[in-house]
């Protein structure tokens, strides 16, 4: 029932260098995760997508990138604002983002509000999938989207958009820089850890385990 075997542990040596090993890899990931993360591939033409939950300072950003490049429109999504959205005049985030769009001078015209539903989880999907509806209700076929949105949210912002939008169409995608933590030294702030282990653990949830849903 039972069996004598020999083992083999490392010595103190063995330890220190293994840890070493550990210690040096942690380092090279931490330095790593930002720049994965923040990718930033975008296309010019088509159509350009800003998510509406950006701050006013990444707007500036999507208006000057419409401005330098020939888009169509400038479509703004984002679901329902669920705090605080009584003491304002918009209800989502696409129609907050929309209006400072437009405030900061960009004609009526060429802003276009897709607001999505509300949803539990997956927000980013849902409002990808609403951009995809609301194109498909209006007889719009576009083949070329470019993604703005903040830092560490871009890799998965791209990889919900290519899952939604139809097959084929090509997803360029900009992380502004977040400034609410240096990227660079994230590890030092409670802002920069909180935000590279969600995004983190939500990209993993996303590539792995999400169902997308074509429907």
């Amino acid at each position: 029932m039972v069996q004598r075997r020999e083992v083999l542990l490392p010595t103190w040596r063995g330890w220190l260098f293994l840890m070493l090993i550990g210690a040096g890899l942690i380092f090279v990931a931490a330095k790593e995760v930002t720049p994965f993360l923040a990718i930033t591939d975008p296309v010019s033409g088509g159509d350009l997508v800003v998510e509406g939950w950006v701050p006013d300072y990444a707007f500036e950003q999507a208006i000057a990138e419409f401005k330098r490049n020939k888009y169509g429109k400038i479509y703004v999504t984002g679901g329902p604002i669920e705090e605080g959205a009584a003491l304002f005049d918009h209800m989502t985030y696409a129609e907050r983002g929309a209006a400072i769009v437009r405030s900061k001078g960009l004609p009526a015209d060429v802003v276009q509000v897709v607001p999505a539903p509300h949803v539990d989880r997956d927000r980013t999907y849902a409002s990808a999938t609403a951009l995809k509806n609301w194109q498909l209700d209006h007889g719009i076929s576009s083949k070329s989207y470019h993604i703005m949105t903040i830092g560490l949210h871009a890799r998965r912002t791209r990889l919900l958009f290519q899952e939604a939008l139809d097959k084929g169409a090509v997803v360029g995608i900009t992380a502004i820089e977040d400034r609410s933590f240096d990227p660079k030294h994230w590890w030092k702030t409670s802002a920069g850890v909180r935000t590279v282990i969600g995004e983190t653990i939500a990209y993993v949830y996303s590539r792995c385990f999400f169902w997308y849903s074509k429907d």
